[in-house]
């Protein structure tokens, strides 16, 4: 398996150069180099799974990736967007923003930005995928950091030890630079790990509600000609990332909205978008998802006193 993201050596001997060179340079100066650094690496991920013609499958500037090992699976997708990288970074930069984009997410009942010692946090209950009181889903917390932010580069890490069924080490990491035009080049990982409980849960899912649920990796061909795609735990990864970054692109797609029509834009188009790859991620009807997701959403709104 293609592993991206780790500098060739020519372009890690450049960037050791440049600071030798810097020497004792500005502070500003100095956290600037690593941001272009990884705004690099960025684009040449994106580059490397764009020229694989196994990962274009959704014909259009959007590519997969997603690994399994013995305890962890992890997803990830490249892409462009539709927007300039000074709008993008400066909504995918703020916690409260997340909290936006997260609740798209069928199985996000609730989503509250707060605080504690380490600093900003995400305070986010998981739940099934129809309407349910908060207090049956589970919370977990998401540790919020801006890792790096400059005038050509955003990174935003949503970490959490624990997770629901046995899970933890969750890692969502957002990456974004301008591209060309009024574009932004994203790039979103989704990955978590398991120990013996979240094995079993996860094991029962795959052989009852999860059996014949699929990802987006094609593998082969079924015996009438149409794609085999990846099921199992990449299959699980694979689904969710997905989710997560059309409710991202979704997000962004609102801002052009007056600010009272953001939330409704923002719902529909989430579901438009899942409705795109029905085999993979249809799990309910629009009106449904419509539905449990404004009560949803107002409930969030009046907890965190933004109602209105």
């Amino acid at each position: 398996m293609k592993r991206f993201g780790a500098p060739e050596w020519g372009e890690a001997s450049a960037f050791v150069l440049v600071l030798l060179l810097m020497g004792a340079g500005s502070a500003r100066g100095d956290d600037a180099v690593p941001g272009r650094l990884a705004a690099a690496r960025l684009r040449a991920g994106y580059t490397a799974l764009r020229d694989d013609p196994v990962h274009g499958q959704f014909r259009r500037p959007l590519y997969m990736n997603s690994t399994e090992g013995a305890n962890d699976v992890s997803g990830e997708i490249y892409a462009l967007v539709d927007h300039p990288f000074a709008t993008s970074a400066a909504a995918l930069g703020k916690p409260s923003e997340w909290c936006e984009i997260l609740i798209l997410h069928l199985n996000t009942k609730h989503c509250r930005p707060a605080g504690d010692s380490r600093g900003a946090v995400l305070q986010v209950s998981i739940g099934k995928k129809y309407d349910q009181p908060v207090s049956e889903a589970y919370r977990v917390t998401f540790r919020y950091r801006v890792s790096v932010r400059t005038p050509t580069y955003l990174q935003v890490r949503l970490d959490a030890d624990e997770g629901p069924l046995g899970t933890r080490n969750y890692h969502i990491v957002l990456e974004a630079a301008p591209s060309e035009g009024t574009q932004t080049l994203v790039r979103l990982s989704y990955a978590y790990s398991y120990g013996m409980v979240g094995r079993v849960a996860i094991q029962a899912y795959l052989g009852t509600a999860g059996r014949n649920k699929v990802g987006f990796t094609v593998v082969g061909k079924e015996v009438d000609g149409r794609p085999l795609y990846i099921g199992g735990m990449r299959g699980v990864v694979e689904r969710n990332t997905m989710r997560y970054y059309l409710a991202i692109e979704s997000f962004l797609g609102s801002l052009s909205s007056p600010a009272h029509a953001r939330v409704e834009k923002s719902l529909r188009d989430w579901f438009a978008a899942v409705e795109r790859y029905p085999r993979q991620l249809h799990e309910m009807e629009q009106g449904e998802y419509l539905a449990m997701k404004r009560k949803e959403y107002s409930r969030q709104q009046a907890e965190t006193g933004n109602g209105g």
